[in-house]
């Protein structure tokens, strides 16, 4: 129904509509009064008064009549805050996509397979999709649908003696972390590579911002690398987490990262650290089970975070108002790890499970699952090792697929 009408609503907007000449007075007054009015209109009404000219149609399709709508719904390009993260996209059509997010409408499909079991991870950016597999990454370009990759990867970046366990992407660099405990750092658009032992034990997490890299390990330590082309391999400081790092993230504003650890040992799985000096900072929480390790952490903004992990709770931080307890907490309903999470930046949060390929959409402003969508079936159980999205589409890698969720067309 949202394809047919968008092609209507495209035809209607190359043919010329001027303002019609008779008709209500209302449709004298100026437009600054006009937007004011239809302004306080939700998104049944705005549908309605569309169809009654060509006028209307263009007229309501403002985006200025949209984005008080869009900032409501789910996924549909504005952060909390009100920032608008796809200006190219008519505002209208995002909030209509929005609507298949909140009713769970999607078409599932798989654009990748693979013979054997992997743990995979995935970046995106631009139209291009960067996925590990065993001791590789490669990248694909997607096509025009967002639906579908052009099979032949656009570059494959190799280094690693043994199975990439995490990697981002950061000024035209993968920086990548590897089970042979070290670090690699490619350029996209070259075949600069350079690896350098990093740690005594698999690398399991790592995070680059603003020149500065942070890695995570097994072998219980934290560390803050340059990535200077120069300096590369030289370590800034040393961290002793006394714990297995599983997650880490750097915060938006340069000074500090976070830690997801094991939580075997009598503090917090969650710890910040200061960038500059390595000094520790605070620890989030004070109630966390024995064994309820933090998978995946990420800063939403300088003072908000979120995590999930083994105790299958998605907690939601803000460093405002407390470090001892989190603001707001989501409970998988099955009790199973969460593996992952992604957020759109306001309501949408996605989060992976560790059976059956589940995905799972929450609003946050509830506290229930919205929707859950099974990836895979006995006896092909797998955990979702990755996900992203964008406004249109959700991607899920599992042990032997990537699948797509298809908002925009379902």
């Amino acid at each position: 129904w949202y394809v047919a009408r968008g092609k209507e609503e495209e035809s209607a907007a190359r043919e010329p509509a001027a303002r019609p000449a008779a008709g209500p007075a209302l449709w004298r007054l100026p437009e600054e009064l006009l937007l004011l009015i239809c302004s306080y209109l939700d998104m049944r009404a705005l549908g309605r008064l569309a169809q009654v000219c060509r006028w209307l149609r263009r007229f309501t399709s403002c985006d200025l009549l949209w984005r008080r709508i869009a900032r409501a719904s789910l996924n549909s390009g504005f952060t909390r805050l009100g920032t608008d993260l796809m200006t190219s996209v008519p505002v209208k059509d995002r909030v209509k996509v929005s609507q298949n997010w909140r009713l769970g409408r999607c078409r599932e499909g798989i654009l990748l397979k693979w013979r054997c079991s992997q743990m995979p991870w995935m970046q995106l950016e631009d139209d291009s999709l960067y996925i590990s597999q065993a001791n590789f990454i490669l990248a694909y370009q997607f096509r025009p649908d967002g639906a579908s990759l052009n099979r032949r990867p656009l570059g494959v970046f190799a280094g690693h003696d043994e199975d990439v366990c995490h990697f981002v992407l950061a000024n035209s660099h993968i920086i990548s972390a590897g089970g042979d405990g070290k670090i690699g750092v490619h350029k996209i658009h070259s075949t600069f590579t350079v690896k350098y032992s990093a740690h005594e034990q698999e690398v399991n997490c790592v995070d680059c911002k603003g020149g500065i890299i942070v890695s995570g390990s097994r072998d219980r330590t934290a560390k803050v690398w340059p990535l200077a082309s120069g300096r590369l391999g030289q370590c800034l400081h040393t961290i002793q987490t006394e714990d297995r790092v599983w997650s880490i993230a750097i915060s938006p504003l340069l000074s500090s990262f976070v830690t997801g650890t094991a939580c075997c040992g009598h503090f917090s799985p969650l710890r910040i650290w200061d960038l500059n000096s390595g000094q520790l900072v605070t620890h989030l929480g004070s109630d966390f089970p024995p064994g309820a390790g933090v998978l995946d952490v990420m800063y939403e903004s300088p003072f908000t975070l979120l995590s999930c992990g083994y105790d299958t709770y998605v907690r939601y931080w803000d460093l405002r108002t407390s470090v001892r307890k989190c603001v707001m907490e989501w409970e998988e309903p099955h009790d199973s790890t969460l593996y992952c999470l992604q957020t759109d930046g306001n309501h949408l949060l996605a989060t992976g499970s560790s059976y059956y390929g589940v995905v799972r959409l929450w609003d946050r402003r509830q506290r229930a699952c919205l929707h859950a969508f099974p990836l895979t079936s006995t006896p092909l159980s797998s955990p979702v090792y990755c996900l992203r999205l964008t406004t249109k589409h959700l991607y899920a890698a599992l042990s032997y697929n990537l699948h797509v969720l298809d908002f925009q067309n379902p």
